[in-house]
């Protein structure tokens, strides 16, 4: 299943500039009567301890639309004790994921006028830089306060003292969006750029590695600080070259669309799927509805995006071909006689789709706009329609 969704994503990127966003979340599953019976993620015996979904999503650079799943990995975390972590190899540690979801973006999405995977800190290790595919570039919020190489004007030194010191190259306003705990607001972030040259830790890094890597810093700092969070500092380390002001904000606004993973997660956990609360203590039937799940709830998220019809994105960016003549025939019989009962969307186009989904979920049409739950529903009882049969994702 997974497969053959990666495959599709990869069938929609040929000349687009894609951005892969990538991030691992824990999963807390079993369900309340499973875990009151010693199951779940601190349950005897570990059943579902530490069950964890690591995945991956390709974007359209310019508009920001969900193409489709890249990598999803879905692991329990049921081996004990382990080594230290030093001691071990990056192929032993859960950090190996992020290399395979770099390296699994680089093959499918091989038609794709230039890709760029965008990960969080927990990607901020010496051996993703080192290892990554020759046509990908990277953009890593730094973590590790490491060590850099001399330059002509600077001596050896730490990585954040070095960018502490930098000159301010400009300044550009940026709307950040709401989030819990978090009101929307407007505010001013300061820029700074520099090259830097990494130099391989002494400790953990794999012996043939290079010796140093090159790499630019991005900096980028909020002016002020708000009054219900934290400022904004995000030190980004790029692949990409960065000569400019206007080249430095376009790394920010790419390390910007990692938020899409975020709200995937959101979806998959409580918005769409509420996953956390299905009653399976079988930790490879849980595993397969994870995965199951990963899927729709991709697909789901296209189709709230393209609710309104202002995203412009067509069908095949998150069904099959056959699935049109499907979606007309349902969309006829769900029709009423007035304007305001027919679907105003054009047909290929996903608001199409999303409309008919939305109305399968149970949405009327006339008030509020669908939301995942309804694009759930709605996409369930679409696959019994496809597929002849009445198993749902929520009867599970």
């Amino acid at each position: 299943m997974i497969c053959h969704a990666v495959s599709s994503t990869g069938a929609r990127v040929g000349g687009r500039e894609i951005v892969v966003v990538q991030d691992t979340s824990e999963l807390a599953l079993g369900g309340q009567r499973a875990r009151a019976n010693g199951y779940g993620p601190v349950g005897k015996g570990g059943a579902l301890r530490g069950l964890l979904l690591h995945a991956g999503l390709a974007l359209d650079a310019g508009s920001g639309a969900l193409l489709g799943l890249i990598d999803a990995q879905v692991w329990n975390r049921d081996k004990g004790a382990v080594a230290p972590r030093r001691s071990r190899g990056t192929a032993d540690k859960e950090s190996q994921r992020r290399l395979d979801t770099a390296a699994r973006a680089g093959e499918v999405l091989g038609t794709a006028n230039r890709i760029t995977v965008v990960s969080d800190r927990e990607s901020d290790f010496y051996e993703h830089f080192a290892c990554r595919p020759a046509n990908t570039h990277l953009i890593v919020r730094a973590c590790q306060n490491r060590k850099i190489k001399s330059t002509s004007e600077h001596a050896d030194t730490l990585l954040f003292e070095f960018v502490d010191a930098l000159t301010e190259a400009g300044r550009f306003g940026a709307k950040i969006p709401a989030a819990p705990g978090r009101k929307a607001r407007e505010t001013e972030l300061a820029v700074r750029f520099s090259p830097v040259v990494l130099c391989k830790p002494q400790n953990g890094a794999a012996r043939d590695l290079p010796e140093t890597i090159a790499l630019m810093l991005v900096d980028v700092r909020e002016v002020s600080t708000p009054k219900d969070s934290e400022p904004i500092h995000w030190r980004l380390l790029t692949t990409h070259p960065v000569t400019s002001l206007s080249e430095a904000r376009r790394i920010v606004d790419l390390y910007r669309m990692r938020w899409t993973i975020e709200e995937f997660f959101r979806t998959l956990k409580t918005a769409g799927f509420d996953i956390e609360e299905a009653d399976i203590g079988d930790p490879l039937v849980m595993t397969k509805f994870v995965a199951a799940a990963t899927v729709a709830a991709v697909t789901i998220m296209q189709l709230v995006k393209a609710r309104d019809g202002t995203t412009d994105r067509q069908l095949a960016d998150a069904f099959e071909p056959d699935d049109q003549p499907i979606l007309e025939a349902v969309s006829a019989r769900l029709e009423g006689k007035t304007e305001r009962q027919k679907n105003p969307h054009p047909k290929g186009s996903l608001a199409f789709a999303a409309w008919v989904i939305a109305r399968l979920g149970g949405w009327t049409g006339y008030y509020g706009k669908p939301g995942p739950k309804a694009m759930r529903w709605g996409l369930d009882d679409f696959q019994r329609i496809k597929f002849g049969t009445s198993l749902r994702l929520h009867d599970v």
